[in-house]
């Protein structure tokens, strides 16, 4: 998996909704006060510091070590470490319960991702997850490949994976998990400002841009492509799709 190289800082002053997003999988994954539960892709800790108060003993982990920087700036009493989510290596017992919130799909070989989260658990725990699903941002990833193609660039990297239920599912059989929920669902997300597009390319998918010999000027061009479809009611939109999956360890 090719790092991917975040913004900390702007990740959380332009781009708050992925955690705010993230907020009823805490509901979903019900956590209950002393329970050891892992945040994987714990991002800037917002998430995680919601998890520890409900009671939880919470450990997060993020491969981003700008990411772990910050949260721990922020929140300086959780422990956050950084981590591979393909080979995690945690102290301790299993955890009662593993959530992530968009984060699995950074990592295509889902297999190893899948694998190391079920190993973390204890018998009996339970996983709850939500990433990008099969469809996401499919407007902005065709439009910028067409642009791209039509000015000669390199065919973009593909640093996403996306899967549908029934893939998913198999993944996470394979990791020895049993699936008890799993919806895949549109979620149109409002970027913050009228650059709200440009801003979340740079964020999220530089790989749309890597190359042009003036990015602002190919971001330009995609956002005029992209207005009719994803600006209304004043702001942008991204057209986000998303998989939510609940899972447990049997116990023996």
């Amino acid at each position: 998996m090719a790092a991917h190289q975040w913004d900390a800082h702007l990740y959380d002053t332009r781009h708050a909704f992925v955690a705010a997003y993230g907020s009823d999988l805490i509901t979903d994954l019900a956590p209950r006060p002393g329970e050891r539960v892992l945040d994987a892709g714990c991002g800037t800790g917002d998430l995680t510091d919601a998890l520890r108060r409900t009671g939880a003993r919470v450990v997060g982990v993020d491969a981003s070590p700008q990411m772990i920087e910050r949260a721990r700036h922020r929140f300086p009493d959780l422990d956050l470490r950084v981590a591979d989510l393909r080979r995690l290596d945690l102290d301790g017992t299993g955890f009662d319960a593993v959530f992530s919130n968009a984060t699995l799909h950074w990592i295509p070989d889902a297999q190893a991702a899948a694998t190391a989260l079920a190993a973390a658990l204890r018998p009996g725990g339970r996983l709850a997850a939500e990433f990008g699903g099969a469809g996401n941002v499919t407007a902005i990833d065709t439009a910028a490949r067409a642009l791209r193609a039509e000015q000669n660039l390199p065919a973009a990297a593909q640093p996403w994976y996306f899967p549908d239920i029934a893939e998913y599912s198999a993944v996470l059989d394979a990791a020895g998990l049993t699936v008890t929920g799993a919806w895949l669902f549109d979620r149109p997300t409002r970027l913050e400002g009228e650059d709200g597009l440009t801003a979340w390319v740079r964020m999220f998918a530089p790989h749309l841009v890597e190359g042009a010999p003036d990015p602002d000027a190919f971001l330009a061009h995609l956002a005029d492509r992209l207005r009719p479809r994803l600006h209304h009611s004043g702001s942008w939109w991204a057209d986000y799709r998303r998989l939510r999956v609940l899972a447990a360890k049997p116990a023996p």
